[in-house]
């Protein structure tokens, strides 16, 4: 039996809030973290004194906003985010449906912006929500340009199927993944649900690495994939430039 330490029930503790899970009580958090009763009251107790955790009325407890404040800290968060905002403005006001801006924390897809109009196709997204990279646009994108060896290793276990639309043959998967990196972008169609299609494009960091992917999520009926590829492009090569990154040069033609 391992023994867990101290900073690992603290950890286990804040691990158990979820998106599905954004309010638990005490015996709630005790389950869902496997801590006995009482070291649950008295990590909760510290938690809750720091600031990362907070209770209502009603005895249930939630992430605090001292919590919120060091995870704004993050390079990949606000930072990120607020570089990218008012190209992510610009799209949504192009096409007043949901645009999403994300970056990948090992096998799974976390949207850290969403701006959405209220005509725009329901989506299951939210900020800080998490989706398995092969079902998403962004996820597409983010895995394309992650690197050979999660390649090699994503398909293991399975690939979850959201519809009947879900790519799970790891086979197409890779040529999805190689297209992605020839064309620039992505396209998930009905992955997620079976009336929505998301078009995504990556955002380099100064150093030309893919650090985050931009997608705007539309109806699938009428959707005009070919005006939207440029667009989420145009977006994603705004951000980028902001973070730092310039593309290369073109060479200049030979002397004769």
């Amino acid at each position: 039996m391992v023994t867990r330490s101290a900073s690992d029930r603290l950890l286990d503790a804040l691990g158990a809030f979820d998106q599905d899970h954004p309010s638990l009580t005490l015996t709630q958090l005790a389950h869902r973290a496997d801590l006995p009763l009482p070291t649950a009251h008295r990590i909760v107790g510290a938690l809750s004194h720091w600031g990362a955790l907070e209770r209502d009325e009603e005895g249930n407890y939630h992430v605090g906003l001292r919590l919120w404040e060091i995870a704004a800290l993050a390079p990949r968060g606000l930072g990120l985010r607020q570089a990218a905002l008012p190209f992510l403005e610009d799209l949504y006001e192009a096409t007043h449906e949901n645009v999403h801006l994300a970056v990948r924390d090992g096998r799974e897809v976390v949207y850290i912006e969403r701006l959405s109009g209220r005509s725009a196709v329901g989506v299951h997204s939210r900020v800080g929500a998490r989706w398995p990279l092969h079902a998403t646009g962004v996820g597409l994108v983010l895995l394309a340009h992650g690197g050979p060896e999660l390649q090699d290793s994503y398909p293991e276990g399975g690939l979850e199927a959201f519809t009947p639309y879900t790519v799970t043959d790891p086979v197409r998967l890779r040529r999805m993944l190689a297209e992605v990196r020839r064309g620039g972008g992505a396209v998930s169609d009905r992955q997620i649900t079976d009336d929505a299609l998301s078009v995504a494009a990556p955002v380099r960091g100064p150093r030309g690495d893919v650090v985050a992917a931009v997608s705007v999520v539309v109806p699938v009926e009428g959707a005009r994939t070919p005006a939207l590829i440029p667009a989420v492009q145009l977006a994603g090569r705004g951000i980028s430039r902001a973070l730092g990154w310039q593309p290369a040069a073109t060479a200049p033609p030979a002397s004769v």
